[in-house]
């Protein structure tokens, strides 16, 4: 019985899987006109589709607004009551069905033609009312579903899904779509955090000596501190170096507080941008065996300091 269950189970992805493969090799030949109107558009992507179509629609229309695109859905049974109003003439709508014909989409196709609003339509069918209404009508090629009924919408919705997200990273590659921008609209939870910046966490007072300076000043710094670290800049405040623990444990010796910090130091450290990702901050510190990095401006003037425990705590992951 278990195996039957897997067995059907792999059956089904692989149904979906299939379909996948059918989408990538029968992409619709005016795809890059939908891209096209989309990037030209003032307006927002205004997404509806009902039952599948519709839980389809709102995941192709978060992932747009994640992405920069500004998108919402409307759902079609309330758009004649009312939330047609939510609909501009320099909006573009992506309007979904499978079958074309799905009646509750009929107002939000007749108010969009009304007030001029572009329409773009994902179908599996090309001579279905949906398709002949849109400006840039998408075709899925024949997909076979993956319920053994061949009714319920499975390949079907997994195909669609998959080019609503090739619209969107579409766009994104010809917006050039920066991680930067992408952190902005995601600050929160684990993927916010593992796309936090050096600059976000570090700590912008640093144990910093000249160099010149004595190993009793260093040691003094180091303990005020309690990072177990100091950076050495020269004379215009370019990084030259850092003291660690371990450097005072390989110095050890009668004179050592006699010394001068550059007699000690570890020259040619190891440095960040402020722009460096934490998450590659923390690989690049467990590679180097290191507990703290200091962080440099381009003219290699240190403009602050992590430890380890700093990105811990941020639960990078």
């Amino acid at each position: 019985m278990t195996m039957d269950i897997i067995s059907e189970a792999r059956r089904t992805i692989q149904k979906e899987a299939e379909a996948l493969n059918i989408l990538a090799q029968n992409i619709p030949l005016n795809f890059t006109e939908a891209v096209e109107l989309i990037l030209r558009s003032r307006g927002r992507l205004v997404v509806s589709g009902i039952g599948k179509s519709g839980h389809i629609g709102r995941k192709i229309s978060s992932t747009m607004s994640s992405l920069g695109q500004k998108s919402f859905f409307v759902h079609p049974s309330e758009a004649p009551h009312g939330d047609l109003g939510m609909i501009d003439p320099e909006d573009v709508l992506l309007l979904i069905s499978y079958s074309g014909e799905s009646v509750e989409l009929l107002p939000v196709i007749e108010f969009g033609k009304r007030i001029g609003t572009k329409i773009i339509s994902i179908s599996g069918h090309g001579k279905s009312i949906l398709s002949e209404s849109a400006d840039v009508p998408l075709q899925l090629p024949m997909i076979e579903e993956a319920c053994p009924l061949g009714v319920a919408p499975t390949s079907s919705s997994t195909a669609t899904l998959a080019l609503g997200d090739a619209l969107a990273i579409s766009l994104l590659s010809r917006r050039c779509f920066s991680h930067e921008q992408f952190k902005k609209l995601h600050p929160g939870g684990t993927l916010g955090r593992n796309l936090a910046f050096a600059f976000d966490i570090m700590r912008r007072e640093m144990p910093l000596l000249q160099s010149g300076q004595s190993m009793q000043k260093a040691i003094i710094s180091m303990t005020e501190d309690r990072l177990g670290c100091v950076g050495i800049v020269d004379i215009i405040g370019r990084l030259v170096g850092v003291i660690t623990d371990g450097d005072l444990r390989r110095n050890m010796s009668d004179n050592l507080l006699s010394l001068k910090v550059e007699d000690v130091m570890t020259s040619g450290p190891v440095t960040i941008s402020k722009n460096m990702f934490l998450a590659d901050v923390l690989k690049l510190m467990e590679n180097k065996r290191i507990t703290n990095v200091f962080v440099l401006k381009d003219d290699g003037a240190p403009i602050g300091v992590i430890h380890i425990h700093d990105i811990v705590r941020e639960k990078i992951i």
